[in-house]
């Protein structure tokens, strides 16, 4: 999935864990900050387990609660008992967020946002 290549992290057993993911933005539900089209570099946690430090405000990619196999790109609203509030910056978007599942476990948000760029077309414009 990523086109970035820093050095992993080795664990015992040989499992490894890339600290930067590059994500696509695939719908509007973070618009108008977010595009379809976008993508962003993200700081993954380095242990699986660990927790990330989050403030309120900052934008996250982390599991959907019933659908593990789901990433969702949400913005870290307030922590809650029980984890954080994720919010879409669009919810008139149809978008998923913890108002329809809750608030999210730590362990869910696989990492924060660190950027976002727009990727060139290939025919140089």
């Amino acid at each position: 999935m990523s086109d970035i290549t820093p050095s992993p992290i080795l664990y015992p057993g040989g499992s490894m864990r890339w600290p930067i993911w590059r994500v696509a933005v695939a719908e509007s539900s973070m618009q108008p900050a977010l595009d379809p089209g976008d993508w962003l570099l993200v700081r993954r946690t380095m242990r699986p387990g660990r927790v990330l430090r989050l403030a309120p405000g900052q934008v996250v990619v982390a599991r959907h609660p019933g659908r593990p196999g789901l990433l969702l790109v949400k913005r870290a609203a307030r922590r809650e008992p029980g984890g954080w509030w994720l919010a879409s910056d669009n919810p008139g978007a149809g978008a998923v967020d913890s108002r329809a599942f809750g608030p999210v476990p730590p362990g869910l948000i696989e990492g924060r946002v660190l950027l976002r760029y727009h990727r060139g077309r290939r025919d140089g414009s």
